[in-house]
């Protein structure tokens, strides 16, 4: 019998311990992030440079992926309203699920596929080559030089891009209640600066901002601690894709929970 247990429990232990490995390099990540931060020091050109890789591209991919929201939302959200007559309510059923929980979800999972995966791959190319160990015999702090900028980066531009991706899903959606569905886009303005208030638009960018930072400190994380070479990066990014959409569910419920 013991025999037979051996080997699922030792697969249990070991999964186990990797996610208390995983979870605790994240929280000590996060600690080590914020501690490089009081006070600020921060390298000039490291950081717009990773501003600039991580708001300025995945502008294009983030704006798409809002028109498309918007507008799914209003076809969605037009079969009942044809149904039921209530124009009037079209644009607070856009406007609300896409400020408050479908915006900042699609467009940190985006995020998180495209900025998250690339920021391991980097940190995990520069780890297996031992950048990081020559930088250490430099006396330069990795976690100042290389994962504070991008954590802050990563924070700073996935709250702007749900802004500006916000925007693009309400116009989009304006536009299509007008040409698909025949409401009029003064109806759909009307319905949504009356029904639609100030906090749904503040609980989606607190969420991006969470979103942010876990997928900053999720990815510099699994970036930092690769090993086994090139096998060892593609797993480790693979890892951080995985983590990062679950630590965003995990947050969109729990903040869900506090902001309702």
């Amino acid at each position: 019998m013991i025999n037979v247990l051996a080997k699922p429990l030792g697969a249990l232990g070991s999964w186990f311990m990797s996610l208390a490995f995983d979870v605790g390099g994240v929280v000590l990540m996060l600690w080590r992030s914020v501690l490089a931060l009081l006070p600020p020091r921060l390298d000039g050109p490291e950081m717009w440079k990773n501003l600039y890789q991580v708001g300025v591209k995945s502008f294009p991919i983030v704006v798409v992926t809002a028109l498309f929201t918007g507008a799914i939302m209003v076809i969605q959200s037009g079969i009942y309203v044809q149904k039921y007559g209530a124009e009037g309510l079209l644009g607070w059923g856009a406007g609300f699920s896409v400020l408050r929980e479908v915006g900042p979800i699609l467009i940190g999972l985006m995020f998180s596929g495209r900025v998250g995966a690339n920021n391991t791959a980097e940190l995990g190319t520069m780890k297996v080559t031992e950048q990081v160990d020559a930088l250490r015999t430099l006396a330069i702090d990795p976690i100042n030089y290389l994962v504070v900028p991008r954590f802050v980066s990563m924070m700073v531009m996935m709250f702007l891009l749900v802004v500006v991706g916000d925007l693009a899903a309400l116009v989009s959606g304006a536009v299509v209640s007008q040409y698909l569905l025949g409401v009029d886009m003064q109806v759909f303005y009307w319905s949504l600066v009356t029904y639609v208030e100030l906090a749904d638009f503040l609980s989606g960018v607190i969420k991006a901002l969470a979103f942010g930072v876990a997928i900053g400190v999720i990815s510099c994380h699994y970036g930092m601690t690769v090993s086994g070479g090139a096998v060892g990066v593609g797993r480790a990014v693979n890892d951080s894709v995985v983590a990062s959409a679950i630590a965003i569910f995990v947050l969109d419920y729990f903040l869900t929970f506090v902001m309702k």
